[in-house]
C-alpha cells in the first residue's frame, strides 16, 4: 500500500474511537526486554478474506501522533510486512476469529500503543488499542509479612553439679580400708576380751558354790 494512503489512514486513526467490532486483548501488557509479547484481537464479525492490519503509535494519542504500519495478515499470503520492518521480529496468524500480533525479542522502543485495522468500504474499524510497556526489570510483588509469635518461656530446675574426674583417689581407697581393718582388729580383741572375762567370772560363781 501506498505511503500518501497511510498518511491518511493515520489522520483518519488519530480522531476515531475504536470500535467493538475488534476487540484487543489485553488492554496494557508489560513485558521484560528481549522477551515475547502476544496480543490478540478477535473479530466480532465475519471477516472472510478480509485483512487484518497491525499499525503501531509511539506516544500518546494525539492531533500529530505518528502511526507505523507494522504488519498484516492476508488470506494467501499469509504475513505481510511493512516496510523498515525487522520481520524476523514480528509475525501475525490467525487462528479462527482471533488474528495475533507476535513480537520477538522486544527493546523498550518497542513500547508503545499497539491498534489493528481493517479497511471497510469506505470506512475504517480498528480495535480499541493495546498499551506495551517493555523494561529492563519487572516489578516484584511483594510478600505479605508474617507475624512473629513470642516463645513460650520454659522454666527449667537446675541441674545438680556433677562431679568430674574420680571419686576417691588410690591414697584415700586405702585410708579407708585401713580404718575398716581397725576397726574389725578392734572388735575381735574386745569380743576376745569380753568371752575371756565371762568364762573367768563363771568359773569364780562355780568355786564360791563348792
Amino acid at each position: 500500500m501506498q505511503p500518501r494512503l497511510w498518511l491518511l489512514l493515520a489522520a483518519q486513526l488519530a480522531v476515531v474511537r475504536g470500535s467493538s467490532v475488534l476487540q484487543q486483548t489485553p488492554a496494557y501488557i508489560q513485558v521484560q526486554t528481549n522477551k515475547m509479547a502476544m496480543l490478540s484481537c478477535e473479530a466480532k464479525i465475519s471477516l472472510g478474506n478480509t485483512r487484518i492490519y497491525w499499525l503501531r503509535q509511539r506516544q500518546a494519542p494525539s492531533s500529530d501522533s505518528h502511526h507505523e504500519f507494522l504488519a498484516l495478515w492476508d488470506s494467501t499470503k499469509g504475513t505481510v510486512h511493512g516496510e523498515e520492518v525487522a520481520q524476523e521480529k514480528i509475525a501475525v496468524f490467525r487462528d479462527a476469529s482471533r488474528f495475533i500480533l507476535n513480537l520477538t525479542s522486544v527493546k523498550p522502543e518497542d513500547s508503545g500503543i499497539y491498534f489493528c485495522m481493517i479497511i471497510g468500504s469506505p470506512e475504517l474499524t480498528f480495535g480499541k488499542g493495546t498499551q506495551l510497556s517493555v523494561v529492563d526489570f519487572l516489578p516484584t510483588t511483594a510478600q505479605p509479612t508474617k507475624k512473629s509469635t513470642p516463645k513460650k518461656r520454659v522454666c527449667r530446675l537446675p541441674r545438680p553439679a556433677t562431679q568430674k574426674g574420680p571419686l576417691c583417689s588410690p591414697i584415700t581407697l586405702g585410708l579407708l580400708v585401713a580404718g575398716v581393718l581397725v576397726l574389725l582388729v578392734s572388735l575381735g580383741v574386745a569380743i576376745h576380751l569380753y568371752c575371756r572375762r565371762r568364762r573367768a567370772r563363771l568359773r569364780f560363781i562355780k568355786q564360791f558354790y563348792k
